[in-house]
């Protein structure tokens, strides 16, 4: 006896166009279907551990060159070294804390923190 696998993902049944009951108005079916297809993308995205790794790249690079007040303008050098995650990280006035990989920091010069919407420029 083999069981289906298993979603880790709850799903709302509800979009699904073959789910879609008879009263329902023709321009709410149409949102439900263009939501259906909206997470059924993001499911192949982050379903997949290959194309989640590329999207969190991606989101990660964005929130890099998003502009965000400037909260300081530190050196490198003045960030501590995380040996176990290979990256550079200060602590942000919020609590949270800015974190920059090695080759990022040779690549960009600001850097987002993860709490809030403060940012700091690196100088070299």
């Amino acid at each position: 006896f083999l069981r289906p696998p298993i979603s880790p993902l709850p799903f709302d049944w509800q979009y699904h166009p073959d789910k879609q009951s008879a009263d329902v108005p023709a321009g709410e079916v149409e949102e439900r279907v263009q939501r259906f297809i909206e997470i059924d993308q993001a499911w192949k995205i982050l379903g997949n551990e290959e194309t989640k790794k590329e999207y969190d790249l991606q989101r990660h690079e964005d929130d890099l060159m998003q502009t965000w007040p400037v909260d300081a303008q530190i050196y490198l050098e003045d960030m501590s070294w995380n040996k176990d995650e290979q990256c550079y990280t200060r602590s942000c006035r919020c609590g949270g804390k800015y974190t920059v990989s090695r080759n990022e920091a040779e690549e960009v010069s600001l850097v987002c923190c993860d709490t809030c919407s403060l940012i700091i420029e690196i100088l070299r």
